[in-house]
């Protein structure tokens, strides 16, 4: 691929499954900042994928080494990439969550609620939770008070990532235990990967 009309960049992919058309879904104002995604789309199997930023890519291939995620390096080097559980009831921010997560070298499990995480949990230790806040069933508050009560995960760390953004809000995520706190709207998935490298290496 062809940058600045001169130097060439190339990008190594693990398979070519196919080609096909797609309809590209913006992702919206809350994860408008995911770096080298411009969207998601919907397969036919109903499996939401996200869409690469071609232009973000050739621009991220041309950082100096080491301006990249440092997080995604520390992983990467260790024999046993820690194990997140998302917790995220819409399927696109789920999907999304997990890719950025698993590119940094992580271990992802997913869950669409509390309930459905405490489920997980008891049977799929995990090093870290990421959850959304606004959840059926239980939220991501709940679900973070249930954790902090549970003696065997008391100490687990947790991030909200949540489209909540007043400072009342951030103060209920601390008064239930939560270890860090990203709003949507400002997302930028280096925060994330930087939170979870502060709490789990």
């Amino acid at each position: 691929m062809l940058l600045g009309g001169a130097e060439r960049i190339a990008f190594e992919v693990d398979e070519i499954i196919g080609e096909q058309e797609v309809l590209i879904r913006p992702l919206g104002p809350q994860l408008a900042r995911v770096a080298n995604v411009s969207g998601a789309t919907v397969l036919g199997n109903g499996r939401v994928v996200p869409v690469l930023n071609v232009p973000d890519l050739l621009l991220s291939a041309t950082l100096p080494s080491g301006a990249g995620s440092r997080s995604g390096a520390s992983v990467s080097e260790q024999h046993t990439p820690s194990s997140i559980l998302v917790v995220e009831d819409s399927i696109t921010s789920r999907s999304l969550l997990k890719g950025i997560l698993e590119s940094a070298g992580y271990q992802v499990t997913t869950a669409v609620d509390g309930i459905d995480a405490l489920t997980t949990l008891k049977t799929d230790p995990v090093d870290l939770i990421v959850s959304d806040i606004d959840m059926p069933r239980m939220n991501g508050l709940e679900l973070t008070a249930e954790v902090r009560a549970a003696g065997e995960l008391a100490d687990l760390p947790v991030i909200l990532v949540t489209s909540l953004s007043t400072p009342e809000d951030r103060e209920r995520g601390v008064e239930v235990g939560a270890n860090a706190y990203i709003v949507k709207s400002n997302f930028d998935q280096s925060s994330l990967l930087e939170a979870v490298q502060r709490l789990i290496g």
